[in-house]
């Protein structure tokens, strides 16, 4: 059985997640073996996908879902809910 990992992060950056944080969360997400979905209202978009992350058009404090199963889902889960937290590394 695979492993899951669920829980949910806070769009802390002032633009919402443009392409600048969503290109930090696909190549973070990339560094893992696991699927991972990210889901925002009614869409759920592979992490991985710069264009499905796009099309969240998540705004500053939105509530994204993110969700990974495989062998490294919770480390997946983890780095993500890391990258939320400091706004994606965008510093501005």
């Amino acid at each position: 059985m695979k492993n899951k990992s669920k829980s949910i992060f806070v769009v802390l950056n002032d633009k919402g997640l443009h392409t600048r944080p969503s290109t930090e969360l696909v190549k973070c997400a990339a560094n893992f073996n696991a699927d991972i979905n990210l889901s925002y209202r009614n869409y759920v978009v592979n992490a991985k996908s710069i264009l499905g992350i796009l099309m969240l058009a998540a705004e500053r404090g939105a509530k994204v879902g993110v969700e990974a199963v495989g062998d490294d889902a919770e480390q997946a889960v983890a780095a993500i809910l890391k990258l939320a937290k400091n706004r994606f590394n965008i510093r501005y």
